[in-house]
Formats: C-alpha cells, sequence, structure tokens
C-alpha cells in the first residue's frame, strides 16, 4: 500500500509543480505583452507624426518638381508659339507681296500698251503723308512730266517735275491735285481733287457729281481717260460718304483712296513705249 501512496503523492506534486509553471509562465506573457502595449501607446503618436511628415515631405519635393516639368512645358510651348508666329508672318508678308504681284500684272495687261518702270521713294515732305515725294527715275530713264504713278493697288499721282536722276511726284491727295474721274457702276464723269483738310486723313473729295447720279458709299471710282495724263480705268478709290452743300442739288463725296498714302516705298511709273526701240528690237530679231 505505502508504495501506490507514494506514486499518488509524487503524481500530485508533479501536477502542481506544472500548474505553478504554467500560472508563471502566462503571468510573465502578460506582463511582457502590458509593457509592450505600454510602449505602442506611447509610441503610437510619435509613429504618426513621422509618417504624417514623411509624407508631406515627399508630396512638397514632388510638388516643386512638377512646378519645374510645368515652367519646362510652359517655355517649349511659348518658344513654340513664337516660331509659329514668326512663320505665320512671313506667310503673311508672302501672301501681299503675291498679291501686289498679281495685280501688279493685271496692271500690266490692262495698259498693255504703256510701259511700267519700277521706282523707289527716296525723299518726301515733311508730315506723315505721302502727298508730295521723290523718286530714283528721271530723265535718264525717259520719265517726263505729267507720266502717271500708280502701285498695284492704283492710282498715286503723276511727276510733277522730272530731272535727270529723280522726279517730284505729286500725289492725288494733295490740294494741288484734280483729276478727271467716272463712277465705275454709273460711268457719269466727275472731278476728285485733293483737299488740304482732308489730306490730314489721307482722303481725297470727289466734286460735279451729276444731279441724276446714284451714288453711295462703297461705289468704286476710277480715272476718265479724259484729259490726257491718266489712262481710263485706274482705281482711284471708293466713295466713303456723300455730303450734301447748302444748295439741294449740290453734292460732294468723300473719296477713300485705294492706296495707302501712309506706307509708300514703291511705285510704278506708266510711261508709253518707245516706237523706235520696239522697231529696233523687232529688226534685230
Amino acid at each position: 500500500m505505502r508504495p501506490f501512496k507514494n506514486k499518488k503523492f509524487i503524481l500530485l506534486f508533479v501536477t502542481i509543480v506544472l500548474l505553478v509553471v504554467m500560472g508563471i509562465s502566462s503571468i510573465q506573457n502578460n506582463k511582457i505583452n502590458y509593457v509592450g502595449d505600454i510602449f505602442s501607446t506611447i509610441l503610437s503618436p510619435f509613429q504618426r507624426f513621422i509618417n504624417f511628415t514623411d509624407k508631406k515631405i515627399n508630396d512638397f519635393f514632388a510638388h516643386f518638381e512638377d512646378i519645374n516639368k510645368l515652367r519646362e512645358e510652359n517655355e517649349s510651348l511659348k518658344k513654340t508659339v513664337v516660331e509659329l508666329v514668326y512663320e505665320n508672318e512671313k506667310l503673311l508678308e508672302l501672301k501681299i507681296k503675291n498679291d501686289e504681284l498679281r495685280r501688279t500684272l493685271d496692271i500690266k495687261d490692262q495698259y498693255n500698251n504703256m510701259e511700267m518702270v519700277g521706282a523707289n521713294i527716296i525723299a518726301k515732305d515733311m508730315g506723315n503723308w505721302f502727298d508730295i515725294f521723290i523718286i530714283d527715275r528721271g530723265t535718264k530713264d525717259g520719265i517726263a512730266n505729267d507720266y502717271p504713278i500708280v502701285t498695284s493697288r492704283g492710282l498715286v499721282g503723276r511727276v510733277m517735275q522730272s530731272d535727270l536722276m529723280s522726279s517730284k511726284v505729286i500725289a492725288i491727295i494733295d490740294e494741288e491735285s484734280s483729276i478727271s474721274a467716272r463712277l465705275s457702276k454709273t460711268s457719269d464723269i466727275v472731278v476728285v481733287k485733293g483737299d488740304r483738310k482732308l489730306k490730314d486723313q489721307g482722303l481725297c473729295i470727289m466734286s460735279y457729281i451729276p444731279a441724276d447720279a446714284d451714288v453711295s458709299a462703297g461705289d468704286k471710282v476710277e480715272t476718265s481717260g479724259v484729259g490726257g495724263i491718266y489712262p481710263k480705268g485706274i482705281v482711284i478709290g471708293r466713295v466713303k460718304e456723300v455730303r450734301q452743300r447748302t444748295n439741294e442739288l449740290d453734292r460732294y463725296a468723300i473719296i477713300e483712296p485705294s492706296v495707302d498714302f501712309k506706307r509708300l516705298e514703291e511705285v510704278f511709273i506708266l510711261k508709253e513705249k518707245d516706237i523706235n526701240n520696239n522697231e529696233t528690237s523687232e529688226e534685230n530679231k
């Protein structure tokens, strides 16, 4: 009986020891977890702050990278715009020159019995307008007084004095200029003259309008061919406004020339072809 009791005692002792060990282990684990929870609670705000700060710093530098990229793109776009504007201006200049050349050829076709001599303006009177100016063609080029001066857009004026190397030109806006003209729409004969006041606006005045003439703003006015200076059909300009004088039957109109008398550089002189030279050329052929 005693050995059995001893075994029972030993089993009970071992069981108690195991329970004590398990209890101590559980208490230690709980302590460790408790301490970890305390540290986690204390450090958690700092960890969140560090994460937040790190994100903001990354966003800050990323923002500057985006700004630099935008600046580079902006500079590239500016450069492209400048290049496109330059190309557009060049194309516009070419178009203007092409239009002027086409109109010049039309004038040549219209007055194929006359010779067109190109000339550059080398001087002008004081003021903003080319009402009196000097060209670099003279008697050595066969230029004489009263030769018509034109551009591809229309009538400029006439030679008023020709010297050996140059000539003085009076424009249609000068108050001393007077031209026999006609309304293209009705063929009514009128007179286009320069006017001292209107000259400052680059305009002319049209007088001696027939009482029954149908004239209104926008009507084209051209040379009539009467008077022996200007060939028929050279465009002078268009009616800008029709006005009534004190006498109800007496009307006059303001004419806006087709030529811009503020920006003249080159002109053409219309002169009759030298028949002798033409005959000599034909004989040489």
